[in-house]
């Protein structure tokens, strides 16, 4: 192969694939898709049946609500992580040994605030039958390091976004038992950017720049069952393949390394993971309800990612995702006919590999506490308010990446203690017609 062209090919495997877009894993999966469920840590889940926004969680359920509903609202997403640099270093073409990458701590990469917009409308079109529709952004990341970043290697710029549209039918078999569904619309966008290391650390890093973009389509499915004081649900929600296309800008090489610059078009997979939720809820007591929810993510399909550039060789990066869970228990409180209140707890396992971690993705074990109120300002109107915080537990980073064909690799090792934490602010309105 051409010296061009292996160093396109490994130029896109080493930018694009320097924990890029898939790494959608705990706090990327973004679990916070109603304002009223963030109040008790998503307890509620595939069985609450309260709100329009179970045709997310389990669209099954939309047979416990009445005539037309509608819910609109979002989460403001505040989240902080800190990289300290743990010896992060760097090869040299000819040089027996590695030497230190200097830099910065990256500053605070989130947005002060990131919003997750939602909305759901159901309509009871029959005594058996409900249609709905589901607008959300389940998957997304936006982050950015100082441009001298110990890690810029690794990454610097992240943003990714994906655009969910969910219509769905519910149909009730029995006055205990119902069945629903929906099709899932999805649209993914990314943009990636690194730095690239030079065969001298005497000169000016290069830059790197990845852009992609799908749509595809999903389904989901769902089984809700009542006695009445109790209620369970079991949702299950197809893991969605997109192929994104796009380019990726190479710029700022030098010496050998400058044939490199320029733009190519590249393509990749992006396989989203199947998700399982088992929910149960239960009256304690006229007022006082308990909720349980366990869900399991299908996140080992995901081993590697797969870029293909139009000129030179596929390349594969390795990042082995593990199945992950999630367990959350809460409860909720009329204290009158008008304010309910709520609260509840949740762990968030990661499916991240502590062998292969990224700054692009600085992910952690989880744990959520939350609490919320709604108060129903009339038969037809109520305002659900909710607050939430995520404890990330911290996590090591020693990450090896390799850039250009031999004789002129470089590889640049990124070492790293994460740390981070986020808090979630919530609101949305509920109208019933």
């Amino acid at each position: 192969m051409p010296l061009r062209r292996r160093l396109l090919a490994s130029l896109t495997f080493s930018a694009a694939l320097a924990a890029p877009f898939p790494a959608l894993a705990g706090g990327f999966y973004l679990q916070e898709q109603s304002p009223k469920e963030t109040g008790r840590a998503l307890s509620g889940g595939a069985a609450a049946a309260d709100d329009p926004s179970t045709i997310y969680f389990n669209p099954a359920a939309m047979t416990e609500l009445p005539g037309i509903q509608t819910s609109v609202g979002g989460v403001a997403l505040m989240a902080f992580a800190h990289q300290s640099n743990r010896g992060t270093t760097r090869t040299v073409p000819g040089l027996p040994v590695q030497v230190p990458v200097s830099g910065g701590d990256g500053g605070q990469p989130f947005e002060s605030v990131i919003p997750i917009p939602s909305g759901y409308v159901s309509a009871q079109i029959t005594d058996r039958l409900w249609l709905g529709l589901g607008v959300n952004a389940p998957f997304g990341l936006k982050l950015e390091y100082d441009d001298d970043f110990f890690g810029r290697y690794d990454s610097l710029y992240t943003d990714l976004k994906t655009y969910n549209i969910q219509p769905s039918a519910a149909y009730r078999v029995t006055d205990n038992l119902s069945i629903g569904g929906g099709v899932d619309v999805q649209y993914v966008k990314v943009t990636l950017t690194n730095a690239l290391p030079q065969l001298s650390p005497l000169l000016a890093d290069g830059h790197a720049k990845v852009e992609g973009d799908d749509w595809s389509v999903g389904w989901n499915a769902g089984i809700f069952y009542t006695t009445g004081d109790t209620h369970f649900g079991v949702h299950y929600r197809s893991g969605i393949k997109h192929h994104l296309t796009g380019t990726q800008t190479i710029s700022g090489l030098a010496g050998p390394l400058a044939a490199a610059n320029g733009s190519v078009d590249a393509t990749a997979p992006l396989d989203l993971p199947d998700i399982v939720t088992v929910s149960m809820t239960h009256s304690l007591t006229p007022k006082l309800r308990a909720m349980l929810t366990g869900r399991w993510y299908n996140w080992s399909k995901f081993k590697a990612i797969a870029i293909t550039p139009e000129v030179g060789s596929p390349s594969i990066k390795e990042l082995d995702y593990h199945d992950s869970y999630s367990f959350s228990a809460g409860a909720e409180y009329d204290v009158s006919p008008a304010l309910t209140v709520r609260a509840g707890t949740m762990f968030d396992r990661t499916p991240t590999n502590n062998q292969l971690l990224t700054t692009r993705v600085p992910d952690g074990d989880r744990v959520w506490l939350s609490g919320g109120a709604t108060w129903n300002i009339s038969p037809a109107f109520a305002l659900n308010l909710s607050y939430a915080h995520t404890f990330v537990e911290k996590a090591n980073i020693i990450r090896p990446d390799s850039y250009f064909p031999a004789p002129a690799t470089v590889t640049a090792t990124t070492r790293a203690l994460t740390t981070g934490n986020a808090d979630q602010v919530a609101a949305s309105f509920t109208a019933r017609f």
